[in-house]
């Protein structure tokens, strides 16, 4: 097996101009690149709608070698419910702690030196209150499972994470790729995982030419593949080609072929003026106040 990388965390956002000032503002992300799509994806990147779309790409720094946040919204969806599925981004940053307070965010200390907050729709963010690392602060994404035994054979034995550390007391672990990449916890939730309507996906790049074998090893045993070996289009950029597949608990999965990935992934210097004319061009909330009425809730 190859290199494999971390790459990002998908959230569908229903309040794109309140998600970015969260991202930006707040935890002090940057946007990378922002695309839109007039109809739904192949591989069901912005989830089960087939409408038009965006995507907008934050995180510390370039895609190579940070893992960032991919915020998802789709037109006339003004929010999703949450599930016990995603349970948190841990990140180092002080300043971001600082951030929050200097905007009233709501933030609440749960341990020594780490507070939560919510992103818009409620997702989850712990924020170490300790200097933010040169190298990428963005530290774990944790997930919800319903057995931990089964969730860690399926990651390390399928599909080659290490594991870094188990606690059958805390029903917890934590996996990854290498060292310095973010990892993956897993944590017992204590019944079945419920992924709601805002369920996300994560995401991973390997060498193309190991996709097909990713793709017949999940075959060979017996284990959900949501879409297929499939290329996906940007216009105007590289072409990807992705498999997705699912987890025991039917956390989604984004494999993608890591050369075309990089070359899609180049930081648009461009992308928050994209992002900010995005927002100022869609007057869709402006629409549904004038009619006294409410986006669709997914």
């Amino acid at each position: 097996m190859g290199a494999r990388r971390a790459l990002h965390f998908v959230f569908k956002v229903g309040d794109r101009p309140r998600a970015a000032r969260f991202y930006r503002q707040l935890l002090g992300m940057s946007v990378l690149r922002h695309e839109e799509f007039e109809e739904g994806c192949k591989a069901s990147c912005n989830g089960p709608y087939d409408g038009k779309w965006s995507k907008t790409m934050v995180g510390y720094g370039p895609e190579d070698n940070h893992f960032v946040a991919e915020l998802t919204y789709n037109y006339g969806i003004g929010e999703y419910r949450l599930g016990n599925d995603f349970l948190g981004i841990t990140l180092m940053s002080s300043q971001a702690v600082s951030n929050a307070k200097e905007m009233g965010w709501p933030l609440k200390e749960v341990t020594a030196g780490v507070f939560e907050t919510e992103a818009p729709g409620g997702y989850k963010f712990y924020l170490e209150d300790k200097e933010q690392l040169k190298q990428d602060p963005v530290l774990k994404v944790t997930l919800g499972v319903s057995d931990l035994r089964k969730s860690i054979s399926y990651w390390s034995d399928l599909l080659g994470m290490k594991i870094y550390e188990k606690d059958e007391e805390k029903q917890r672990a934590l996996l990854g790729y290498a060292d310095n990449q973010c990892k993956l916890e897993l944590k017992t939730v204590g019944g079945a995982v419920d992924h709601g309507t805002a369920f996300g996906r994560i995401a991973f790049s390997c060498a193309k030419e190991e996709l097909p074998n990713i793709e017949a090893l999940m075959k060979k045993e017996n284990q959900k593949i949501l879409t297929p070996l499939v290329s996906l289009d940007t216009p105007g950029k590289a072409t990807v080609q992705v498999i997705i597949l699912a987890d025991p608990d039917g956390h989604e999965i984004c494999f993608v072929g890591d050369e075309a990935f990089r070359d899609l992934s180049k930081v648009d210097p461009n992308g928050d003026k994209l992002l900010n004319d995005a927002m100022e061009a869609d007057k869709s909330d402006s629409w549904f106040a004038v009619q006294k009425k409410k986006k669709a809730s997914a």
